[in-house]
């Protein structure tokens, strides 16, 4: 089951407190070495994780910790990191066959959601979706919302949208079909983010939910969800 997880970013909010969010410490252990152990603990296998920024420190830790989780783990530079995230994806997604588990580098989530997206698995892309609107780990006005159908298709995706239902946590079940959509949407003229390729995928039916229900997930994005981070991990 291999594992894309996007780490090219710039990490604005959290500048103050670390170079390389990927490499923020959160109880003494670099944030992304937390997303890569509860991945594998989920069940990925082989783990692809997208430089940009400080490519080269995040390089040299993954390098070090494939040898020391025994978990083969390898890199893709993205050309420009100051793109939209899809554009990570696509380059993630071009040394990878079939289907694949993506996440971010800054959400940390239990491995129970991971496995949860793996049993689904079939199908069109599937988002683990939190329908927990005022938990005490959600940043609500950061927080990526997401309209979900009765049966469980995505209708609507976006920081910004006005009617939703549920809390994109960031952690995907992502089939070839994901990377062809947000090429379309930056061939039509969009900046090619995920949450726009995944709108796409909704408007063709081929995006589903996994209802996360009380596993849980914080999205580390600033300074004060680092501290709540910080017992989170613990």
């Amino acid at each position: 089951m291999n594992c894309l997880i996007l780490a090219a970013g710039l990490g604005t909010r959290l500048r103050g407190i670390s170079d390389s969010k990927p490499l923020t410490p959160v109880g003494g252990v670099p944030l992304i070495e937390h997303v890569i152990r509860r991945a594998a603990e989920g069940g990925a296998t082989r783990i692809v994780v997208v430089t940009g920024h400080e490519a080269e420190r995040v390089e040299a830790l993954l390098a070090g910790l494939q040898l020391r989780l025994a978990l083969p783990i390898g890199w893709e530079r993205v050309a420009d990191w100051n793109l939209p995230n899809g554009h990570s994806v696509l380059a993630g997604s071009s040394v990878l066959k079939g289907d694949y588990l993506l996440s971010m580098s800054d959400h940390l989530f239990d491995p129970e959601i991971v496995r949860r997206l793996i049993a689904r698995r079939g199908g069109g892309t599937l988002l683990a979706v939190d329908r927990n609107l005022t938990g005490p780990l959600l940043d609500i006005d950061d927080a990526t919302k997401v309209e979900v159908a009765d049966d469980g298709r995505i209708l609507a995706i976006g920081k910004t949208i006005a009617r939703y239902n549920a809390i994109d946590t960031g952690l995907f079940l992502a089939t070839p079909e994901l990377a062809e959509a947000i090429r379309a949407v930056v061939a039509a003229g969009g900046g090619g983010s995920l949450s726009e390729g995944m709108q796409r995928l909704a408007a063709a039916g081929r995006a589903g939910t996994v209802d996360v229900g009380d596993a849980r997930w914080i999205d580390v994005d600033s300074p004060a969800m680092l501290e709540l981070a910080e017992a989170f991990v613990a």
